[in-house]
Formats: structure tokens, C-alpha cells, sequence
């Protein structure tokens, strides 16, 4: 399992997702992972759902995080 920040956050998206961003410049990856984190340690419903299934609340963040993005 990926450790660093951009690599658990491309762990957590969906594999067409995860394509498209691995696509990205890496500048591009980081500034995503790290919104990704801060949705992480933000959202307290995240947090129940963390408790529950890591997996699941990390794919949650990820969902929130690219549905932001401009298409």
C-alpha cells in the first residue's frame, strides 16, 4: 500500500479516475492529494465512515475532491 500522500490518494479512485489523474503533472497530483487529505481530516461524516471502512471514507474524499474540480 502506498505510503505517500499522492499515491494513497491515487489508491483511493476509481480506476478510470485514477488514470486520468496519474495522466496529471505531478505538481497537479500533489495539490489534489493534499485537498484530498485536508477533506480527510475536515469532514466529520468522513470520520464515522472512517471508523467503519478506511477504504471507503478515502474513496468518499476522493469522489468530493474531483467532483470540484472544472471539468
Amino acid at each position: 500500500m502506498p505510503t505517500d500522500p499522492v499515491g494513497r490518494f491515487l489508491a483511493a479512485l476509481d480506476p478510470d479516475h485514477r488514470e486520468a489523474v496519474g495522466a496529471k503533472p505531478r505538481e497537479e497530483q500533489e495539490r489534489l492529494a493534499a485537498a484530498w487529505e485536508r477533506e480527510l481530516e475536515a469532514d466529520d461524516e468522513l470520520d464515522t465512515l472512517d471508523e467503519l471502512s478506511p477504504p471507503a471514507a478515502e474513496a468518499e474524499a476522493a469522489r468530493r475532491i474531483l467532483g470540484r474540480e472544472p471539468g
